[in-house]
């Protein structure tokens, strides 16, 4: 049997064959370069990509390794999703507010990830500031999905997901608010994590919704996200929601054997909310779902019913919380300091007011203007108070629920991807595809979705799985035993080239 090319294989793969010298640092930046050149222009996941910088850090990764001083992620190629600050580089948000902004520092991600010896490939593309769930508010372009052309990728992470199911980048970074790194996971047929609010600094990663933001991971596998993720992780004091607790290896946890081989998830509780397998799910989703729960139990795991009643409000929560959020965070972008400033204009408040007009798009300055007036006076006890309250409420859902059980699931969104369009005319519709995504926000605890299976159209299928506070290595571990039998995680779209 003919081996896999060096692009669609796991990072742990990767890892030996940059030690025992089949490939250099540079010669692998190289093939993932080569390939964006060549397959993005159908994908439009990049937003910037420097070829000449990412070459400088693979060749200083090399020296790494002939110093003998390689760490897991050292050479490795990835991509960054464009919401995260990076020196010398364009900082976009996907926007033409910050289209020409170069920043001048690096987010602590970033930081932690040069420390490494990663190689970043690029800049992702992404809905515009991080609001959407398509990826089509981007000022550059929609992002498109990888298995199914004039359909969407998911958002806003839209572009890491791109490129990690087209072997673009073997792994990436997100961002998620709601849903934005699992969602995007879910319909581009990969693995993706968003981590315990607080895990993961936020100092650089340009703000949506202070409270909800968190960073994420994408991979191919729940293995892939492991080694990322350990990477990511650690106490930032520049950031005030930063937890000061101790780095886990999740790679190594993961991989720790079993006490029963032969059902590698004995002891685990998996509750299913009632909540998140009645109406407004697909048939398909429906379907691949069962498959994937009677693939847990076989592992050993076994499955309850449990109750999350108060998730019926967690959209009209989130969308009140995030947008008074985003209100307030987007007022510093006026024109002034930097990003896009009108070209003519009569006097200074005539510049903010064209400069932001110009600068922001239709869904950016929607929420603006929705989180303005619940913040207004007369109006905040009656929708951002109440929206909290709901928050309160939420979370202790969960609370009774992981009483009862390890991990809780359910599908990542009711529907999969969409044609590019479709929801333009009806955000509201749109909105309502976070609709199992935003309770894990609110409450601020773990999640992942993994691939589990196609709908009639050929369209990935994602399971998400939630966890306690700081379980994400439960939830790898589950999702790890459950790829380690099945191969939908092995799956690529026909223009990766790989094997579908």
């Amino acid at each position: 049997m003919t081996p896999d090319p060096l692009f669609d294989v796991p990072v742990s793969v990767l890892r030996r064959a940059l030690d025992e010298k089949k490939v250099s640092c540079v010669e692998l930046a190289s093939l993932f370069l080569d390939r964006i050149e060549a397959l993005d222009p159908g994908l439009n996941a990049f937003i910037t990509v420097d070829r000449e910088r990412s070459l400088a850090e693979a060749r200083a990764a090399d020296a790494r390794l002939a110093r003998n001083e390689a760490g897991p992620l050292t050479g490795i190629p990835l991509a960054h999703k464009d919401v995260l600050c990076t020196e010398g580089m364009l900082t976009t948000c996907a926007s033409k507010m910050l289209s020409n902004f170069v920043s001048p520092y690096d987010a602590h991600v970033v930081t932690l990830l040069k420390q490494a010896g990663a190689v970043c490939l690029g800049k992702t593309n992404m809905d515009e500031f991080g609001m959407g769930s398509s990826s089509e508010t981007s000022y550059f372009g929609p992002v498109t999905n990888p298995w199914k052309p004039g359909h969407v990728s998911g958002g806003s992470s839209g572009g890491s997901a791109a490129a990690v199911a087209a072997r673009l980048a073997p792994i990436a970074t997100g961002t998620d608010t709601g849903g934005s790194v699992r969602q995007p996971a879910a319909f581009c047929g990969i693995t993706g994590v968003k981590p315990t609010y607080g895990l993961i600094s936020r100092y650089g990663m340009i703000a949506l919704a202070s409270s909800l933001d968190q960073g994420g991971v994408l991979g191919a596998s729940a293995e892939d996200c492991a080694l990322l993720l350990s990477a990511m992780t650690g106490f930032d004091p520049r950031d005030s929601t930063s937890l000061d607790r101790p780095v886990e290896d999740y790679a190594a946890g993961i991989n720790a054997p079993a006490p029963d081989a032969t059902r590698p998830l004995a002891g685990f509780t998996i509750g299913m909310p009632r909540e998140f397998f009645s109406e407004g799910m697909s048939d398909g989703i429906r379907a691949a779902l069962e498959d994937a729960l009677a693939q847990y139990r076989a592992l050993g795991a076994t499955t309850r019913a449990v109750d999350l009643p108060n998730t019926r409000f967690a959209i009209p929560a989130f969308y009140v919380i995030s947008m008074a959020e985003a209100s307030s965070n987007l007022s510093r972008f006026d024109g002034v300091r930097y990003g896009h400033r009108a070209a003519e204009y009569a006097d200074l408040v005539d510049m903010y007011c064209k400069s932001r007009s110009e600068g922001f798009g239709a869904e950016v300055q929607r929420r603006i203007l929705t989180g303005t007036f619940v913040l207004s006076h007369g109006y905040y006890d009656a929708y951002y108070l109440q929206a909290q309250k709901l928050r309160r409420l939420i979370a202790e859902d969960f609370k009774r629920a992981f009483a009862e059980c390890d991990l809780l699931v359910g599908p990542t969104a009711p529907v999969t991807a969409w044609a590019q369009g479709a929801m333009s005319d009806d955000p509201v519709q749109m909105y309502l595809a976070d609709i199992y995504t935003t309770p894990v926000n609110l409450a601020g605890l773990p999640g992942l979705s993994h691939p589990c299976g196609f709908d009639a159209a050929g369209l990935p299928v994602g399971m998400q799985l939630i966890g306690n506070y700081f379980s994400e290595m439960r939830l790898l571990t589950a999702v790890h035993r459950f790829q380690q039998a099945t191969d939908w995680h092995l799956r690529r779209p026909p223009i990766s080239g790989a094997a579908a």
